[in-house]
């Protein structure tokens, strides 16, 4: 036994776990809302706003959680999931568009809620995977 400054009874230290393999499920996997194949294939799609209002993407696409009507900080469930370029999105690359997370109220005026594009993506999902 080793008697350090600190530790003068000896004791192991308090408030180190130890090393896991194993990872724990979160609360969002438990309730069934986690879907990486979705998501993957979520990204392969075009951007829904410059598809549906004629734009030439310019960035990749990225798959945007929906946050229009959501109030609170639980994520919606990844099949919720829209494919938006990073213009449309984040705007951190392509700074010539309305991006959502930059100004939600401008881009709902130009282009609605973004759960109205839930629907389009599932179904252009189910076609991309030959479901329909």
């Amino acid at each position: 036994m080793s008697i350090h400054p600190g530790n003068l009874t000896g004791a192991a230290p308090r408030g180190l776990k130890g090393i896991t393999r194993e990872r724990r499920t979160t609360r969002r996997q438990r309730q069934g809302k986690i879907d990486r194949e979705y998501l993957a294939d979520v990204r392969r799609l075009p951007c829904v706003i410059c598809d549906a209002f004629g734009f030439h993407q310019q960035s990749p696409t990225e798959a945007h959680h929906t946050i229009c009507g959501c109030f609170g900080q639980d994520k919606t469930p990844d099949r919720e999931a829209i494919p938006l370029c990073d213009g449309h999105h984040q705007g951190k690359f392509d700074r010539g568009r309305i991006a959502i997370h930059e100004d939600k109220a401008l881009w709902q005026d130009h282009y609605g809620s973004d759960r109205d594009y839930i629907a389009i993506t599932q179904d252009a999902v189910a076609r991309l995977r030959g479901e329909t």
